[in-house]
């Protein structure tokens, strides 16, 4: 019999004693204060901010960097953690991959050595909140044509004009890493919060990760200083980097959502009786959770390697962009097959399936669709780029 924390293929046996503790203690965090409190802020569209310093506590915000007072946690405990987050809630995962892997990442490895003592150890400890702007209302499978543009000022710094979409943690970030091209070359610079000409607006009319800050920036005749742009990166590498960052930690976060969405169908399926027996024991049911559990079950393996890859340091973006395809479509498969073994109870929020199908839907989307990975590695095995 399966066991909770869903190891069909003995998967612990693969991980060190550490490994196991971070996902162990994330787990019981996740069971305890997590899950019985995250229904009530989706309903209600709001990030439950008292975590934060528990998720620091933890170790959870930039959980895999060196130093700064970072937990500097290996690859693979890091994506465990990340499981665990995304079997509460998405929006809870991307709270922490979005502080970690794209606004401290990028001050970690591109900054200068004063803006990671500025930064690093007070977004370690959550007292400073990040966010990442890349995205605009009108370039994000495209982030290249971005309009978004930093002017050299004759007294010194940068003045910034543009507007950025989709941005998580936005409207409660200290600071934001804003991508702008610097005469045709993308850069980037850390924006303030209260800076002159800064402002964000919260995305509010979503049915998606509404436990989750989503929101705009606006950069009306900006001012920054010389030391807000990040010195030791220029061109499309800094983002992307940071992106392969992400999708790394999503990767591994979409398994919690399938697990969360497995084990409460196999607990219903074994407890809803229909025509004198448990569902679970009529042949359509069982097919379901089978493929929920194989896919789950390919995804660990695919995963648990990924990681081991990227220890190594030779980890390729587009492996890193197979496991994002990979998992997160096979989670929103598993989250529409077991939202059917509830029936009507599976849209019910007694039950975590359709928030977590839900949150799927966007986690399919960001951070490079389906599409856009595909495309990916199809230039990866051909040769060719297909994005024109």
């Amino acid at each position: 019999m399966v066991t909770a924390g869903l190891d069909f293929y003995s998967i612990d046996d693969e991980l060190s004693a550490e490994e196991r503790l971070v996902r162990d203690n994330v787990r019981r965090f996740v069971d305890q204060k997590i899950t019985p409190i995250i229904g009530r802020h989706y309903q209600d569209g709001t990030f439950p901010m008292d975590l934060v310093p528990a998720f620091a506590e933890l170790g959870l915000l930039g959980a895999n960097l060196e130093g700064y007072g970072c937990a500097g946690m290996g690859d693979v405990a890091y994506g465990l953690a990340m499981q665990e987050l995304e079997r509460g809630d998405s929006g809870v995962r991307s709270f922490c991959s979005v502080q970690g892997s794209l606004a401290m990442y990028p001050i970690w490895a591109f900054g200068s050595e004063e803006q990671k003592q500025k930064w690093l150890p007070k977004m370690a400890k959550g007292e400073a909140i990040g966010c990442f702007g890349l995205t605009e209302p009108d370039f994000g499978s495209n982030p290249t044509g971005m309009i978004t543009r930093a002017e050299k000022l004759s007294t010194g710094g940068y003045r910034i004009n543009g507007t950025k979409r989709w941005i998580t943690n936005g409207s409660i970030a200290d600071l934001a890493i804003v991508w702008a091209k610097v005469d045709g070359v993308v850069r980037g610079f850390i924006v303030e919060k209260g800076t002159k000409g800064f402002s964000t607006r919260k995305i509010d009319d979503k049915f998606s990760l509404r436990a989750s800050v989503t929101s705009e920036l606006f950069l009306e005749d900006c001012d920054v200083p010389e030391g807000a742009m990040l010195p030791n990166v220029g061109g499309m590498k800094g983002p992307l980097s940071c992106l392969s960052q992400a999708r790394y930690g999503i990767s591994w976060g979409a398994i919690g959502a399938a697990i969360s969405c497995y084990e409460t169908a196999l607990d219903y399926a074994k407890s809803r009786v229909q025509f004198s027996k448990p569902i679970a024991g009529y042949q359509l049911v069982q097919q379901k959770l089978v493929h929920m559990l194989s896919e789950i079950t390919k995804a660990q393996c695919l995963t648990l390697r990924l990681g081991r890859i990227k220890e190594s340091g030779s980890v390729k973006p587009a492996q890193i962009s197979l496991a994002k395809r990979n998992n997160v479509h096979a989670a929103l498969e598993i989250a529409r097959m077991a939202r059917d073994v509830l029936g009507a109870n599976g849209i019910m929020f007694e039950y975590p399936i359709g928030r977590h199908m839900m949150n799927l839907e966007t986690v399919y989307t960001y951070e490079g669709t389906h599409d856009i990975h595909t495309l990916i590695l199809g230039q990866e095995i051909t040769g060719l780029a297909a994005f024109d």
